[in-house]
């Protein structure tokens, strides 16, 4: 009898690292030992001379990564053990970090399924390769969250507002979309990653990626002047006001179904993050609005409506953006003095 496949598959060929996250009955969602695994390879491969280039893929059919374990997070904080939710959030933004400096090319395949957690893990990579699967999603405001693994400094960079647009409302992006927002770079045929996996341990990684890229490149499909518009606001009311005018019901219906204080709390996130300048400032900012917003009932209220019960009906506290106060906005971003800062590679106490 043998035992159960390792979560994260580490092989390396030719001139290639290959990672391959290995969960697919859970999309590849992360676990802590995911995250450690990754670290120390990356670390690992980082000094040794005969890996040259690094892949990351996902096992399964549906896609990459559907993101960070919540269910676990909603256990933990459920019995109050904030201290998993915190060396969770620790090591795996010092993956994120560890993925945004690193010293050799870091390739990511985000064929299907990439979310949340699984944006971390490939967005900050040097190459971010789509294909005509892929769904790019950050939905975190849906759970009564926020959108985190530092990606605030790509979406607040991200032409037009369509970062600010992809943040607030939620929605999936299709592979030209993700490579308009900033997530992506190239796009590849699905039924071209073998031969771009073997090209990889052969060749390049620019000669490679370019020898399967689609060409041409598809079209986005947003609508960036109308975004452009609607999301050009420091606060989520004027927003909502803009895109009443126009008559955007998709984008008010997904706004509608975020948490009212998560909607604030984002926005107020990306403004400030356009004045970052390292991946690592925005993962701080991350590490201390996670540890706010878990310690409020609509995380739990939001993992329930959608991961627990499955109902898609949380009950949000406030239920209104009228009912939000700033000055519990501003308290979610008080970092707390006391709190070492994220390690710049994988952190184990």
């Amino acid at each position: 009898m043998t035992g159960a496949e390792p979560e994260v598959l580490v092989q390396t060929k030719g001139r290639l690292g290959h990672l391959r996250l290995n969960r697919p009955k859970t999309i590849n969602a992360l676990t802590l030992s995911m995250v450690d695994t990754i670290a120390e390879t990356l670390e690992r491969w980082a000094e040794d001379d005969s890996v040259e280039t690094i892949v990351l893929t996902g096992a399964g059919e549906r896609g990459l990564c559907s993101g960070g374990d919540i269910r676990t997070l909603y256990d933990a904080t459920t019995t109050g053990d904030y201290e998993h939710a915190e060396t969770f959030w620790r090591r795996e933004y010092a993956l994120n970090a560890l993925i945004a400096d690193y010293p050799k090319p870091y390739v990511a395949v985000m064929d299907g399924v990439v979310m949340g957690g699984g944006v971390g893990v490939s967005a900050h990579g040097s190459h971010r390769i789509v294909t005509e699967r892929t769904s790019v999603g950050m939905p975190e405001v849906t759970i009564g969250y926020t959108p985190d693994v530092g990606t605030s400094i790509i979406l607040s960079r991200s032409p037009d507002e369509l970062g600010t647009y992809a943040a607030l409302t939620g929605t999936r992006l299709g592979a030209a979309d993700s490579i308009a927002v900033g997530l992506a770079d190239t796009s590849v045929p699905s039924d071209r990653i073998d031969e771009l996996l073997q090209r990889l341990a052969d060749e390049p990684v620019d000669t490679a990626i370019q020898s399967v890229a689609d060409d041409p490149a598809p079209e986005p499909g947003l609508d960036a002047a109308h975004i452009a518009r609607a999301f050009d606001h420091d606060d989520v009311e004027s927003i909502i006001a803009a895109l009443e005018e126009s008559g955007d019901q998709r984008s008010l219906d997904a706004l509608g179904r975020a948490a009212p204080f998560s909607l604030a709390v984002t926005l107020r996130a990306l403004r400030n993050a356009q004045s970052f300048d390292r991946v690592q400032e925005s993962l701080e900012q991350d590490l201390t609005l996670s540890l706010a917003l878990i310690r409020r009932p609509d995380f739990r209220e939001g993992v329930r409506a959608a991961v627990i019960d499955k109902d898609r009906n949380p009950t949000w506290q406030p239920d209104s953006l009228a009912g939000v106060d700033p000055t519990d906005v501003d308290a979610a971003f008080e970092r707390d003095t006391d709190r070492r800062p994220l390690a710049n590679r994988r952190e184990v106490g």
